[in-house]
């Protein structure tokens, strides 16, 4: 759902990362956690593993969209903000047996607390913006949307971190925007202020990515998946309880009936399934290879939208979509050009 971006923004960070490196070359590297990019300049993993991670991300691709797919269905039937604590209830269930299997500790220093709770805020905020998209928009118009926060991601490092990003990059980013922009106007004209949604998840997700940056590196992927589905829950269950009965559309919880269970079961188990893929496809290939295959979720998204919902993008909208892709792609081929520029000067010898 707003799993689309992370590997396009884990790229970000490790270009924002590369900046610190130039002004220090002499740094000692350091490899974080799998779900972070490896150290800049490390033994290529052997051609297997790359295969396998390729297999993993593929099928991300494909899961994914299923997450989607599940909660636009359960939204005909299921308030948004249901579906949401559905989506997080389930992952910490699913996750809790992977932390006893592999033996993880749920201990957490207290320093990292705040930034666990704001990291589960943001993809609360984030997971009920696009499912509220979604109950009316269709999904890769959705979808293409909230590709933007990898632009934000940049953006954010440039002009408020003071990383060192070259205007190429800023101008892609900006040229995403545009992309952006092409796809909101159709959209806002059928939907109305729905269509913003998904800008919304974009920034709410953009910000997710910034403070999980600091947090990978000192938490496995695995318990703080599980502390962010554990958080995440007990924000939504409060919301729940203090909107029965109040009418609220996209609050007033409700008995889900048949079939609605399956997809509320649907939407945290593609959730968990398909970040999990993601993870453990990061830690067997880099993420300059991965990354390009995450646009491949968009074709997915639209056929299964097609295919399922008889939903099809029109012609702005997906001039809007190639755009995004474009300088999607584009960003993460210069981003590869620094890394060789990098490695390159790390190999020269010293004058």
């Amino acid at each position: 759902m707003f799993n689309q971006s992370t590997l396009i923004g884990t790229d970000c960070l490790t270009s924002l990362a590369r900046s610190r490196v130039v002004k220090r070359i002499d740094a000692p590297e350091v490899t974080p956690y799998a779900g972070s990019m490896t150290s800049i300049i490390s033994v290529p993993p052997p051609t297997d593993r790359i295969l396998a991670g390729v297999a993993l991300m593929l099928g991300f691709c494909v899961t994914a969209p299923l997450l989607d797919v599940a909660a636009k269905l359960a939204s005909t039937s299921v308030p948004v903000g249901q579906i949401t604590a559905a989506r997080f209830i389930v992952q910490c269930a699913l996750m809790a047996p992977f932390v006893w299997i592999l033996g993880l500790s749920l201990r957490v220093p207290r320093e990292q607390w705040l930034a666990l709770l704001s990291r589960a805020a943001l993809l609360f905020g984030a997971t009920f913006c696009f499912i509220a998209a979604i109950r009316v928009m269709p999904l890769a118009d959705a979808l293409a949307i909230v590709f933007v926060a990898p632009f934000i991601v940049l953006l954010v490092g440039k002009f408020y971190l003071g990383e060192d990003v070259g205007p190429r990059r800023v101008g892609a980013a900006m040229v995403g925007f545009v992309g952006v922009l092409f796809v909101i106007q159709p959209s806002f004209a059928a939907f109305g202020a729905v269509a913003l949604f998904p800008l919304g998840t974009a920034v709410g997700f953009a910000f997710y990515i910034l403070v999980t940056r600091g947090l990978s590196r000192r938490v496995h992927p695995v318990t703080l998946q599980f502390h962010t589905g554990l958080i995440a829950s007990l924000l939504c269950l409060p919301v729940m309880i203090l909107a029965e009965g109040t009418g609220i559309e996209m609050l007033d919880p409700v008995w889900p009936e048949g079939v609605a269970w399956l997809w509320l079961l649907g939407v945290g188990f593609f959730a968990t399934l398909s970040h999990m893929m993601m993870t453990y496809a990061l830690s067997l290939a880099p993420s300059a290879t991965l990354a390009p295959l995450q646009y491949l979720e968009l074709p997915v998204a639209t056929l299964l939208g097609y295919l399922v919902f008889h939903d099809f993008p029109n012609a702005l909208t997906l001039t809007g979509i190639a755009i995004i892709i474009g300088a999607g792609l584009y960003m993460i081929h210069r981003e590869r050009v620094t890394a060789r520029q990098l490695m390159t000067e790390r190999a020269a010898p010293p004058i």
